[in-house]
This record gives structure tokens, sequence and C-alpha cells, in this order.
């Protein structure tokens, strides 16, 4: 058939397909380093923003890295086993579902966001330096006791920002946000993790086996210092009626 049958249909240069997946790659990549450079000067140019993005950075840093060797720490330093941690686990998870269905709802009204994350953010300080510094296996229950306040530092950040930005721009300002957070969850476990063995260890410099959940705490101070100084923003009416009657897809 090869022989008598002339070929109509001439393949296309495999070059050509490398070229337009190329082309179709850059664009895809150009599109997202676009919107994440909006996203970014959106944050940097509003202050209210910009402040809660480094609250975000630094209470992440602290509470992720106290959570990826909480349980470690806790059976190294005190023998903990699976019913304890079954039990400290349930206390922070049932005062969570308790504070952000109650507490919050009455509290928000009468004090707003600013000062529930001030408050959360000293609950979650107290927390670390509790365990960090626990002397006796009762001092774990009680920091953990905490976390029906901390819990809420998550619903205060996203509220605030939510007040900060506009309805078109709600989704660049909490995903640059979320982003951060898990930068600081990427970063916080490289740095926790070897400090915690090494202060378990019989070579530790000194008798603190909770120095690196200390050493977070520092960290959650950072977080309070910024969150102290918000100046919470909230757009103006002009603004949101832009904002309505704009189309969603120009």
């Amino acid at each position: 058939m090869q022989l008598f049958l002339t070929e109509t249909v001439k393949p296309a240069p495999k070059s050509d397909k490398d070229s337009a997946c190329l082309t179709k790659t850059l664009m895809v990549v150009k599109k997202r380093f676009v919107t994440m450079r909006d996203s970014a000067t959106l944050v940097v140019s509003s202050p209210t923003l910009r402040s809660i993005s480094l609250v975000s950075f630094f209470y992440e840093l602290g509470m992720s890295g106290i959570s990826s060797v909480l349980l470690y720490y806790l059976k190294a330093a005190f023998g903990f086993d699976k019913n304890q941690f079954s039990e400290i686990l349930m206390m922070v998870g049932i005062g969570s579902i308790a504070s952000q269905m109650v507490l919050l709802p009455l509290m928000n009204p009468l004090v707003g966001e600013k000062i529930i994350l001030c408050m959360a953010l000293l609950s979650s300080i107290a927390y670390a330096l509790l365990y960090g510094l626990a002397w006796a296996t009762w001092v774990p229950y009680l920091s953990a006791s905490f976390g029906v306040i901390y819990v809420l530092v998550k619903p205060a950040t996203y509220a605030i920002i939510s007040k900060a930005s506009s309805s078109s721009n709600q989704g660049k300002a909490q995903g640059f946000v979320a982003g951060v957070q898990s930068i600081a969850s990427l970063l916080s476990p490289l740095a926790m993790s070897p400090l915690t063995s090494w202060f378990l260890s019989e070579d530790a410099p000194f008798n603190c086996k909770g120095f690196s959940i200390v050493v977070a705490s520092i960290c959650m101070v950072i977080s309070f210092c910024y969150a102290c100084l918000i100046e919470t923003e909230k757009m103006s009416s002009h603004e949101s009626e832009d904002d309505i009657e704009r189309p969603l897809l120009t």
C-alpha cells in the first residue's frame, strides 16, 4: 500500500509540537506570576493586610513547629502513651468546637476582631510556655486548656482580611496569607525537629527539655506585637458599590 498510495497528510514537524508545548507552558507560568504579583502588590499596599501577613507568618512558624514535635516531646519527657495523647487531643478538639460556635459569636460584636486576635495570641504564648517549661505530668493538660482560646486566631485573622479588602480582591488577599502560612509551616519543622532532639538527648547544653517549644513561643510573641500594631480598616461604601457593579467577566 505504501508503494502505490501517496501520503496526503503530512505530520507536523516535531520541533513545532515542542515549541507549541513550550509556549503553552510559558503562558501558564506567566499568568501565575502575574496573579502572584498582583496579590503581593495588594497586600503590601495595605498596612492592615501587610501586618496581618506578618502576624500569620510568625504565628504559623511557632505553632506548626510545636505541633510537629509535641507528641514526641511529651513521650520522651514525661512518658506519655496513646491514651494520654488522645485525652489531650480530645480536650483541645472539644474546646475548639465550643469556642468557635459559642464564644466567638458572642465576643465579636462586643470587642471586635483585633481584640479577639490579641487574646488568642496571648493564649497561644501561654500554651507554648507551659509546654516548654512543664515540670509535672499535669502541666500539659493545663496547657492544652488554652487551646479553647488560641484556636480563635485563624477566624479573627480571616475576618480582619475580609474587612480590609474589597469583594473583588478577597481571593487574592486570602490566598496570599494562606501561602505565607504554608511557607511558615514548611520552614518551622526543619529547625524544630533537630532542636527538640538535641535538647532531649544527653548532649543538651543545659537541662531544659522543652527549650525548642520555648523558642517557638518567641515567634508567637513577635506575632502578638505585630497584632497590637494593626489598624483595622474597612472598605468605604463607595468602593463597595463599585465592586458590586463590576462585571464578573471582563
